[in-house]
């Protein structure tokens, strides 16, 4: 049996339950600020732990290694990561954080659609028609 801590689906399933904690604990957060200097603090906030969990478990890394490609891709990354913060904080500040997340998870069916498209995935049948429920439920959700 596969260590837990090796589970992707455990992962993930985690990364579901922090995204869920950030929208609510977000839009707690944003009702007085203006929201792109909450994605500032948010942001901050980040930076540090993230150095933290680096510094205690020594995982600081040389950039040696790192090729041109895969930096021009982690600066695309970041650049998208910063662009979808900032669009999510906006629309917490304007909308119900129960309209707002699901539309943003929209994403999910958006990697399916590229991870077919650019990174040769492929998705079943059943898979498809997973993607086609994400989609009717988040307008489902976005209108009530």
């Amino acid at each position: 049996m596969t260590n837990l801590l090796d589970s992707w689906q455990l992962w993930a399933f985690l990364a579901a339950i922090f995204a869920a904690l950030t929208a609510i604990f977000a839009k707690l957060g944003v009702n007085n600020l203006n929201p792109d200097f909450a994605t500032f603090l948010r942001t901050i906030v980040v930076i540090l732990v993230l150095g933290g969990i680096l510094a205690v478990t020594k995982q600081f890394q040389t950039l040696d290694g790192l090729s041109l490609k895969s930096a021009g891709f982690l600066i695309a990354s970041g650049l998208a990561t910063g662009a979808s913060w900032v669009c999510y904080f906006r629309a917490l500040k304007l909308g119900n954080a129960s309209q707002v997340a699901p539309v943003d998870k929209l994403s999910v069916v958006l990697v399916a659609v590229f991870g077919v498209m650019f990174l040769g995935e492929t998705l079943s049948p059943a898979g498809w028609a997973g993607v086609a429920l994400i989609v009717a439920g988040a307008i489902l959700v976005s209108i009530s």
